[in-house]
């Protein structure tokens, strides 16, 4: 057994698992891999003393100093939880091994230090190694490394900052040819293409631990079922049954999709009970990091009762005091819920206790669907980035504002990483034609000649080409943030431009748990103090889009094949479901259910594929361009997760051939070019692509540009490139993004095929179903307040006959 562990291990009466043991052998031996186990397991001490032994049995003995260890984490929580858990073993062991951490919230002469005088392990996030990598002479500050770790590598594996990760990584590999990798990871579908995607080494070792996480699920139900649901009604209401579960447990982490919702639920469950004050804390990306770090601290230390969270707190981190979640909404995926109920019970052989709150009627049957997908064992699969020019790009610049590259030595270097294998050497070639002379249509601008060659050797020589590469380091690009401070100065966090640019001076708004009334703008801050005001504004970030899963769709779907099925949630949603089978039809899984029905709105189709609101909105706008094909008329939109709605001021009346007809997955591209307007969708991609490729540049700290002047100037280039560079690459990618990751092209396919391979239930009803009228009432929430909204349900509800 490993000597350092066997010592921990044995101070702390532990027992190593199997898996941790074979980690250490497989390091022991030199070999790279992936890691799979259940959170709580001790999945961080399964590397981390492997990482010892080699440093003491191998470092040391050579003399090397140095930095040994890289340990890439996706989270700022979780690189804090890793620093404490390996810094108590250096401790614990009187180990002269340093562990330091680096990420966007150290301070600058911290980093400087760390230059200096490296650590022994360092953990960072992908955008710091990236500026590493920036710095001049940054080959000796990683020529003695050993290994790189990357936690949770799932959650970089399917965005760009996967990307980041692969191309760090695989430069680093050309420092140091014996560098191993390991990753990290609880819950993904597709273990061996991750594996083979983080170490390019057939070789390497793929450890999964034989452990089954238990997991209690419970749905908490409405004291009434609302037969004719809405989306967001119940939410809220349900706040009294989160309230029993929260005095019931020691610690409860209550889950948000979205920061908007959690700042709403803290606020709603201060108002239902003050006794939480003090006890009940609120974290999101978006709060200072002061915040952030005292609610982490507080929950180590066991003094909260209650967190309103994002996915902010739902990676790796270790909270011993937490004994209960609750998932607010629909998680959308099942691997999301899974991380989220592995906060509580974080350790050996304990139970993870999480409660599912819907927030709408029709929303609970989601609770069945979860306990049939974690007994199936389903767990969704993360499809890498391929392609990503504007990253590839970038990272050249990364080079470049350093030591400089030879591009033979790099077309190599990127063609062994998964992203860029299949590219060819023009597509190269053109990447390097753009940051030299700014490509064959911007080469009259000396802005764009960002990089000289002198002897081969591509380099930026130009010190505000290199400050202004550094400051746009990173593949996750939002509108631009406004601070939120107090008079005094002291910083609160941020919020979108756009959500201040809509308040007027004396507005009130909620804001890191507090009610704050809006004095003044200065530059890129809003000044405000607090407020007493009960009613107030809530910020929305544009970033809070989720889509359901393909696997979670499948669930759903699976529960509705059998309505009487052994779940409570389908008894308790029985007077609904009866509703939707007297007045329409209750579809089952094999089955694709079409409504048709006129009220005073219009003529109404509905149709019910179950595949989430981005997938259906898509679908939609199909539909209506081969409905207008042969009968040329405006439709408006609606959808949710269960389906979507095609509503006409004029008759469409179809019949059941034609219906059948309008599923036909041939002809499918043609349709979405002509039926979406996908070159607006890429334009507006477009400037994300822009930004991370350094085609324009964001602003400096505390000047940023204004986000519609980006966007304006965004779409110049867009427009430039449309008339006389198609082939760009950059150009070409915004399309790419748009079929892929928007429209989701690939899985619409799919999805057209089951639905005209699905038997037809085509109902012309003469009133909204349940299931049709949650989708009606999304296109009317938007044009009332939240004050009227209620009211102006209940009106609805009696103008169609429906409640």
């Amino acid at each position: 057994m490993n000597a350092f562990a066997s010592a921990y291990f044995f101070n702390k009466q532990w027992t190593p698992h199997p898996f941790q043991e074979a980690c250490w052998a497989a390091m022991a031996q030199g070999k790279s891999g992936l890691l799979n186990a259940p959170t709580g397991y001790g999945k961080t001490f399964a590397m981390w003393f492997g990482i010892l032994d080699h440093y003491y049995r191998q470092d040391t003995a050579t003399g090397r100093r140095g930095l040994h260890t890289l340990w890439i984490t996706p989270l700022r929580a979780l690189s804090k939880e890793i620093l404490l858990a390996t810094q108590d073993v250096s401790q614990e062991l009187e180990l002269d091994y340093r562990i330091e951490l680096r990420t966007g919230d150290t301070p600058t002469h911290e980093r400087q230090r760390q230059r200096r005088h490296p650590p022994q392990a360092l953990i960072t996030t992908p955008e710091s190694v990236h500026l590493l990598l920036a710095s001049k002479g940054y080959r000796s500050f990683f020529e003695n490394l050993a290994f790189i770790i990357v936690d949770e590598w799932h959650e970089l594996l399917g965005n760009k900052r996967g990307v980041l990760a692969e191309l760090a990584i695989q430069h680093l590999r050309t420092i140091q040819p014996a560098l191993m990798t390991w990753g990290i990871s609880a819950t993904i579908g597709n273990l061996a293409e991750a594996k083979s995607i983080l170490t390019r080494d057939e070789g390497s070792a793929l450890i999964r631990a034989d452990i089954e996480k238990a997991i209690r699920l419970e749905t908490l139900f409405p004291d009434e079922l609302e037969k004719y649901p809405w989306s967001g009604h119940l939410g809220t209401r349900l706040v009294a049954k989160a309230l029993d579960v929260i005095y019931a447990n020691h610690t409860t982490l209550l889950f948000t999709n979205t920061r908007s919702q959690a700042e709403i639920w803290y606020q709603k469950l201060l108002e239902a009970d003050i006794r939480l004050a003090g006890q009940l804390a609120l974290h999101h990306g978006s709060l200072s990091e002061e915040l952030r770090l005292w609610v982490e601290d507080m929950l180590r230390q066991g003094e909260l009762k209650a967190v309103v969270c994002t996915s902010s707190l739902d990676l790796g981190v270790d909270f011993p005091a937490v004994d209960c979640v609750i998932q607010i909404g629909s998680p959308k995926g099942i691997a999301r819920f899974l991380q989220r109920a592995g906060r509580s019970g974080h350790r050996p052989g304990a139970v993870s206790q999480i409660y599912f709150l819907p927030t709408h009627s029709l929303e609970i049957m989601e609770g069945a669907s979860l306990t049939y997908a974690i007994g199936q064992h389903m767990i969704e699969e993360r499809l890498p980035f391929i392609r990503s020019f504007d990253l590839l790009i970038q990272f050249m610049m990364t080079l470049a504002v350093s030591d400089g590259f030879r591009a033979d030595a790099l077309f190599d270097e990127v063609t062994r990483t998964h992203c860029f294998e299949k590219i060819t050497r023009d597509e190269f070639d053109q990447c390097l034609l753009l940051i030299t002379q700014g490509g064959n249509t911007l080469h009259g601008y000396d802005e764009f000649h960002k990089v000289v060659v002198e002897d081969g050797l591509y380099k930026v020589v130009s010190r505000k080409v290199a400050m202004q590469h550094r400051l746009s380091i990173g593949a996750i690009v939002s509108d631009m943030m406004m601070r939120v401070v107090f008079k005094s100065g002291k910083y609160l966090g941020v919020v979108e431009e756009w959500f201040i640019s809509r308040l007027s001076v004396g507005d009130v708004f909620w804001f890191g748990g507090r009610s704050l009334e809006l004095l003044y703008i200065r530059e890129n801050a809003a000044v405000v103090k607090p407020s007493h005001a009960t009613r107030a504004a809530v910020p929305s970030w544009l970033g809070g889009r989720f889509p359901i899963s393909v696997d979670y769709g499948k669930s759903i779907r699976h529960v509705l094949d059998d309505p009487h099925g052994n779940y409570p949630e389908l008894a308790f949603l029985r007077p609904l479901f009866d509703e939707q089978q007297t007045r329409s039809h209750l579809p089952r899984e094999n089955e694709l259910l079409v409504e048709y029905n006129q009220s005073k709105y219009g003529y109404h189709l509905f149709v019910y594929p179950f595949e989430g609101k981005l997938v259906h909105e898509g679908m939609a706008a199909i539909l209506a361009y081969r409905i207008g094909q042969a009968n040329p008329r405006s439709f408006s939109i609606s959808s949710n997760d269960y389906g979507f709605e095609l509503l006409s001021a004029e008759p469409f009346e179809l019949d059941r051939q034609q219906v059948v007809q309008l599923f036909d997955p041939a002809a499918l591209m043609h349709d979405i070019n002509h039926g979406v307007n996908v070159e607006e969708m890429a334009k507006r991609t477009f400037r994300d692509i822009a930004s991370i490729s350094g085609l324009m540049f964001n602003g400096y700290p505390g000047k940023q540009q204004k986000t519609k002047h980006l966007q304006a100037h965004a779409s110049l280039f867009f427009k430039v490139f449309a008339e006389y560079e198609p082939e760009n690459l950059l150009y070409q990618q915004a399309f790419d993004e748009v079929y892929d990751l928007q429209l989701q092209m690939a899985r619409m396919h799919r999805a057209f095929l089951r639905m005209q391979q699905q038997q037809l239930i085509y109902m012309k009803n003469d009133r909204f179903s349940p299931f049709a009228f949650p989708i009606f009432t999304e296109s009317f929430r938007t044009r009332y307040s939240n004050e009227d909204w209620t009211k102006q349900l209940e009106k609805l509800k009696k103008e169609l006959h429906v409640g």
